[in-house]
């Protein structure tokens, strides 16, 4: 193995699991400094310019302080496609990855599609539909004008065609808009939930994009679920991301607002993590 991959583990050593900081040497060496796998792992020398070297601390540096590496790079991954992220918009997860799956297997064969993203964030979502289902009209809203800028970059970046707009869907006041598909990763960790998060979720990822009340955690589910109600078409189906928790309490709220079809998927980790549902 590569001397400057043990010399990686070695420094986030009590700082991050073993595999966690494996991980993290492999990825930093390969994305930063472009070292291939092959090198990585037959231990191939490599000389560190002073800059190299420098650079390398200041990454170590963040990452002791939990700083999450995509912020670090300024970018990460999500369905094959690349986008900057900052500390105002939540990470791309792989889970979400797998909602985007489900509703472009849905719809592949369609002819055209209007879809409303609730929650734009990075962007990941509406950008990734737009570009797996070509023949769809994508619209976005997001309550926080630092995502809408992020979002915004990452659609000219990847060349997708979506509408981003400034909107609360929490407002008595929303923009006109008729839809097929409502999708949304809403905010839904409870407030109770934050001593079981990690440092580098806690300390450095927007809490607008992750909280929701204790004594309401399907606020916004049931929110965006009575906005459903009347911009969904006649045949319209709305999908979210859920709390694992609240995957049985999601659905019943579903069933008792009247929509049909209530389907509760596993994400790869075995957790509740999806939902599907028609319109009234």
């Amino acid at each position: 193995m590569h001397p400057t991959y043990t010399y990686i583990k070695q420094s986030l050593a009590g700082i991050y699991s073993d595999s966690e900081a494996s991980a993290l040497a492999k990825w930093i060496l390969t994305d930063v400094f472009c070292l291939s796998t092959i090198d990585l792992y037959a231990g191939k020398d490599m000389n560190f310019s002073t800059k190299e070297c420098a650079k390398l601390e200041d990454i170590l540096s963040r990452l002791k302080r939990y700083e999450p590496l995509q912020y670090i790079l300024g970018k990460t991954t999500f369905c094959g496609l690349s986008f900057e992220v900052a500390p105002g918009v939540l990470i791309p997860r792989p889970e979400t990855e797998e909602l985007v799956d489900w509703i472009v297997s849905d719809y592949a064969d369609e002819s055209e599609v209007r879809i409303l993203d609730v929650g734009t964030g990075s962007g990941c979502i509406p950008v990734a539909l737009a570009k797996r289902l070509t023949n769809s009209r994508v619209t976005s809203w997001d309550v926080s004008s630092e995502a809408l800028t992020i979002a915004e970059r990452n659609k000219r970046l990847n060349g997708a065609e979506i509408t981003l707009a400034q909107v609360d869907i929490l407002s008595t006041t929303l923009p006109e808009i008729y839809t097929d598909i409502l999708v949304s990763n809403p905010p839904y960790i409870t407030e109770k939930e934050r001593s079981d998060m990690e440092r580098n979720v806690l300390d450095w990822e927007p809490e607008l994009a992750l909280f929701v009340p204790d004594n309401d955690p399907l606020l916004f589910y049931r929110r965006i679920a009575e906005v459903g109600c009347n911009i969904l078409s006649p045949k319209g189906v709305l999908y979210y991301e859920i709390n694992r928790a609240y995957g049985r309490e999601t659905v019943e709220l579903l069933q008792q607002m009247g929509y049909k079809s209530v389907e509760l998927r596993k994400d790869q980790y075995g957790n509740d993590r999806m939902i599907k549902a028609s319109r009234p």
